[in-house]
């Protein structure tokens, strides 16, 4: 078993840099899949959803190479198009692999992915779509089978801008000669990053970092090497660590924009924040103060953070509340927190914060 030990009471300080972001890094690896050609990727990171994705892609006739700081994907011999169970449920964001084996050979098969239950199950919304472009699938109690002659044009209207879905729709969508339009698109910067990487490839996506998002579909795709953009959640977990120990530290290799919404609650708290294009540095000298919080799509605040900042708001100086609008587990470590002597009700979506000056 994995653990860490950590000995607190120290203010942290100094400098640091921002790993390549997972959450980019997953949807561009699948999107690998589709070229049938060499794709070198930059700054992705050594974390064990992209060990796992990479097993995947291997499993499924990729041949991968590890040089230094880059990853070399070819794939022109993948030619399987089930995803293997064990790995399907080790991965929930496995699921984003499957647009791209559709996209190219217009068929998959896989598993629920890490192990969904029966009922209002996360990968509906994504099914959902692969029926309305003209995917037919099968499920039964183990495994769901899509295929397709071809996709089709369609204007899709997503109940929910799901990240998930909306980059699912993209890789599905890439080849053929079809035009697929997305309203109500998530508009993470993950979207934007899987779509410069799919043009630079050679795709005709338009739109992606809006609520409308249009693919044309191309014949082929080129080489391609590409850099992943900074890990947003990395970078204001960091900051976050920083404000809990009035710490001063610099982050570099960060994108300040990316997470504005958290920036703004934390100058909000009390904290002394300069940014460069590339740079966030910050300073907290004193005990912060209470604020609200609600979690947004983006560009609203990201339900990603909203531990990260109820952890900081638990020892700032008076009474906060936290909604969470996104996912109805989200409070799962209040426990936790209170068993280190935190003051937090959860009522329904909510959690009621009373600050206190230190955890026991």
């Amino acid at each position: 078993m994995y653990k860490y030990i950590i000995n607190g009471g120290y203010k942290l300080h100094g400098e640091t840099f921002v790993s390549g972001s997972k959450n980019a890094s997953l949807p561009i690896l699948a999107a690998t899949i589709i070229s049938g050609r060499t794709t070198r990727l930059y700054n992705v990171p050594d974390i064990e959803d992209v060990k796992i994705t990479l097993e995947i892609l291997q499993k499924i006739g990729c041949k991968i190479k590890k040089d230094k700081n880059k990853i070399i994907i070819n794939s022109k011999d993948a030619c399987k198009t089930t995803i293997p169970d064990d790995l399907m449920r080790k991965l929930r964001s496995s699921v984003i692999i499957v647009g791209a084996i559709l996209s190219r050979f217009k068929e998959a098969k896989f598993s629920y992915p890490g192990g969904c239950d029966i009922g209002a199950r996360p990968i509906d919304l994504h099914l959902q779509n692969f029926a309305r472009i003209g995917i037919k699938i099968n499920e039964n109690s183990r495994y769901i089978e899509c295929k397709c002659d071809k996709i089709e044009s369609k204007i899709i209207d997503l109940d929910f801008p799901s990240v998930g879905a909306t980059e699912n729709i993209i890789l599905a969508s890439i080849l053929g000669e079809h035009e697929v339009i997305i309203n109500n698109a998530a508009k993470e910067p993950e979207i934007e990053d899987l779509a410069k990487f799919l043009n630079k490839m050679g795709a005709k996506i338009y739109g992606a970092g809006s609520n409308i998002i249009k693919i044309i579909g191309v014949k082929y795709l080129k080489d391609v090497s590409y850099k992943i953009m900074p890990d947003r959640i990395e970078a204001g977990t960091l900051l976050i660590a920083g404000a809990i120990t009035n710490g001063i530290i610099k982050i570099n290799d960060v994108v300040p924009e990316h997470i504005s919404p958290l920036l703004n609650k934390l100058c909000e708290a009390g904290c002394e924040i300069k940014t460069t294009k590339n740079s966030i540095s910050l300073m907290a000298n004193k005990r912060l103060n209470s604020v609200d919080i609600k979690t947004m799509p983006y560009p609203g605040f990201p339900t990603d953070m909203q531990p990260q900042i109820a952890t900081l708001l638990a020892l700032s100086e008076g009474s906060s509340i936290v909604t969470e609008s996104i996912f109805e587990n989200r409070f799962k470590y209040v426990d936790e927190l209170a068993r280190m002597g935190a003051k937090i009700v959860v009522e329904g979506n909510t959690a009621i914060i009373e600050g206190v000056e230190k955890f026991g």
